[in-house]
């Protein structure tokens, strides 16, 4: 560890990217990449063509982008304003922050909140992990419930016992994710009075990433709740994953903080103009919400009759799984072994938290997965 480097930073893992370099080394180019939530298909080639054109034609390179975001602010706050069935517009541009992905709107919240020995945050696992990953990058305590292993359901009592208990630094923030990924539950109405009933010294962030799918956000309870805030990511639905398009939704207020700690030009201007576009053509891009959903059901069918499987019923565009064996082995030498048939026959998967999250693809990508799934089982042992 070299002298200069903060001691703690030895002991963390850095989040791993799917597919990773070793991945791709092992593997022949045509694979079914099922391992990341990303949606399988890509822009319409009429969006692209557009996109080329303003890449060519109005975006100069040599200039900085637009720091502030208005106009696509402006659109996101619509678009928030549509999607939660508002009868009157209720967001502005002032309740928008937009983010290099979501994970540096997540890094703002715990700068704004915790940083210098503030406070902590408190997780239920199995959850996104990148919520302790960034804590624990900036010296943030990060305090871990448990889930119900049957439905994923969080621990409430375990929950509110940390939140009683912990000081020195208290806990400040409370991630939770509507549905939650890896598993695929959405919050209940339990958790939600739960939420609820926390003072307003903790802030409750909300990440929707997967809200398109679910068609169930909690926007509306921000009027009355100035410690909530909704993430919200251009990544999955609206298919730009690899330009990096994160949005909050929050009290005015709090977006003040967070454009105090935002870094400046932090979106290049080709996501701005991507961003911008898919919410000009958001019902275009949303049209393949329904296919997804229809597969979804259909795999959760096909797996869910499989001795040997137990699949998660899911709000989001993936589905985990778990195998039920007579030999309980708390290695998951059998799961790591299907996920490794599974990737040899080209079909990645995430392996995380006991079981295996698996993004909808498209028919034929299901189809062979199923079928792949099927096929690795029959050599194994349970």
């Amino acid at each position: 560890m070299l002298p200069f480097i903060r001691s703690d930073l030895a002991q963390f893992n850095a989040y791993k990217p799917h597919p990773s370099s070793d991945t791709a080394a092992a593997i022949p180019v045509q694979l079914d990449r099922l391992d990341t939530n990303e949606s399988p298909y890509d822009l319409p080639p009429e969006l692209k063509e557009k996109l080329a054109w303003t890449y060519q034609q109005v975006i100069e390179t040599n200039r900085y982008p637009d720091g502030g975001h208005e106009t696509l602010k402006e659109a996101i706050a619509k678009y928030v304003n549509e999607s939660a069935s508002l009868t009157s517009p209720v967001f502005t541009a002032t309740n928008i922050s937009i983010g290099n992905g979501s994970d540096e709107l997540i890094r703002s919240l715990l700068i704004a909140t915790c940083l210098g020995g503030e406070g902590a945050i408190l997780v239920a696992n199995p959850t996104f992990s990148m919520y302790g990953i960034l804590a624990k990058t900036l010296g943030i305590p990060v305090v871990t419930v448990a889930r119900n292993l049957d439905n994923f359901e969080i621990d409430l009592k375990a929950a509110q016992s940390a939140i009683e208990q912990t000081q020195n630094p208290p806990i400040r923030v409370v991630f939770v994710v509507h549905p939650n990924s890896p598993t695929g539950n959405s919050l209940t109405t339990a958790e939600l009075s739960w939420l609820k009933s926390l003072g307003e010294k903790i802030l409750v962030v909300i990440d929707e990433a997967y809200f398109e799918f679910s068609q169930t956000t909690l926007v509306s309870e921000l009027a009355q709740r100035p410690n909530w805030v909704v993430l919200r990511t251009f990544s999955k639905a609206f298919r730009l994953a690899a330009l990096r398009v994160g949005y909050c939704v929050a009290h005015p207020q709090a977006i003040a903080i967070l454009e105090k700690v935002r870094l400046p030009y932090n979106l290049p201007s080709f996501s701005i103009a991507a961003a911008l576009a898919a919410m000009q053509n958001s019902q275009l891009l949303l049209e393949t919400i329904s296919p997804t959903l229809n597969e979804r059901e259909k795999l959760i069918k096909l797996l869910s009759q499989h001795p040997a499987l137990k699949v998660t019923k899911s709000a989001a565009n993936f589905i985990f799984l778990r195998l039920l064996t007579n030999n309980p082995d708390p290695q998951n030498a059998t799961l790591k072994t299907l996920h490794q048939e599974l990737k040899a026959s080209r079909t990645l998967v995430r392996e995380i938290s006991g079981g295996l999250r698996i993004t909808i693809g498209t028919s034929d990508e299901n189809t062979r997965t199923f079928n792949r799934i099927q096929a690795a089982l029959a050599n194994l042992e349970f």
